[in-house]
């Protein structure tokens, strides 16, 4: 393999993942933040700064082969100021440099799908959030479209996974709850189909489209999603593996709502409820025949979540 540098906007719980795995692939890891420079290792460096400005975002992005958008914006009320200029700088300083860009995507541009979601889901927001995305998806597209710049989006729904705090239903509260056998809260119908994927499993997903040639062949890809039916098949793996009978106790949408009238955080949390009142399935198939890559079986994902761990020994989110 020959060695590259391939640089990773965002150190959070799937950047930092990413890095790791780029890192055990045998490249050259830039790892760009806005705050402290976390813990050394060979082969990885570290880049401070704020993205928006030209400067950071050429400096990061100068020489290398790929450049993996994983930014998200911390403040989940303010994604309306903060996001597009986040999105942009990456993109504009990935074509500046002449990298390739590989972009971390959700699925809220698809809105409320019919049927299951895989790459052929035309974009129909239904929520701000999903008007953002649907925005920069468009935009993005269209820079590849004038040749400005190559993109590839691998797109994600729901996160678990060790590491993974910002996780809507697998959080840390959830994890300490099923640790002693309390009963977790769930949002919408815990029975209806559901998808969510293991953030190791969306980290190597990233590498993949930055390093095979194959995925050059779309813009789109669905990445691996655990094969648990429902939100309730996957906690109940959780009880499982943690000895303890399944509890869940479902919250009202209601109850959202009206903490939303107080809480900036509740009411956008509520903005997004409906991907837990419909039926939400993602089809990874085209992923998975073209690069003969699985995701993680949801009894190890509930084993190595709740043990705060690594599922291959390649993801070593604490080392980068």
């Amino acid at each position: 393999m020959t060695k590259t540098t391939h640089t990773v906007f965002g150190a959070g719980q799937v950047g930092r993942k990413l890095a790791a795995e780029l890192l055990a692939r045998g490249h050259e890891v830039r790892l760009v933040r806005r705050g402290a420079p976390g813990e050394s290792r060979p082969g990885l460096t570290w880049v401070q700064g704020d993205v928006t400005d030209p400067a950071v975002a050429d400096a990061a992005c100068a020489g290398a082969e790929v450049v993996y958008n994983c930014v998200n914006p911390s403040d989940y009320t303010r994604w309306g100021e903060v996001l597009l200029p986040l999105y942009r700088a990456v993109r504009d300083g990935a074509a500046r440099s002449g990298a390739r860009l590989v972009g971390l995507d959700c699925l809220y541009m698809l809105g409320v799908p019919e049927g299951p979601i895989d790459e052929d889901t035309p974009l129909a927001p239904c929520s701000h959030k999903g008007e953002l995305r649907a925005q920069l998806v468009e935009e993005t597209l269209a820079a590849h479209a004038r040749g400005d710049v190559h993109v590839t989006f691998g797109r994600s729904p729901d996160y678990v996974g060790p590491e993974t705090p910002s996780s809507v239903v697998f959080h840390d509260r959830f994890l300490s709850r099923v640790r002693g056998g309390k009963a977790v809260e769930v949002f919408g119908d815990p029975d209806l189909p559901r998808s969510y994927a293991f953030t190791p499993d969306v980290a190597r997903g990233l590498a993949i489209l930055g390093t095979e040639p194959r995925a050059l062949e779309r813009r789109v890809w669905m990445l691996p999603v655990i094969a648990a039916p429902t939100t309730r098949a996957l906690v109940e793996s959780f009880f499982e593996v943690a000895g303890h009978p399944a509890r869940l106790r479902r919250v009202p949408t209601w109850l959202v709502g009206g903490l939303g009238v107080f809480s900036p955080l509740m009411r956008n949390v509520h903005e997004m409820l409906y991907q837990w009142e419909h039926p939400y399935r993602v089809d990874d198939r085209r992923f998975r025949e073209a690069f003969g890559v699985m995701a993680t079986d949801a009894r190890e994902v509930a084993r190595v979540t709740l043990a705060g761990g690594d599922a291959s020994g390649a993801v070593d989110a604490q080392a980068a």
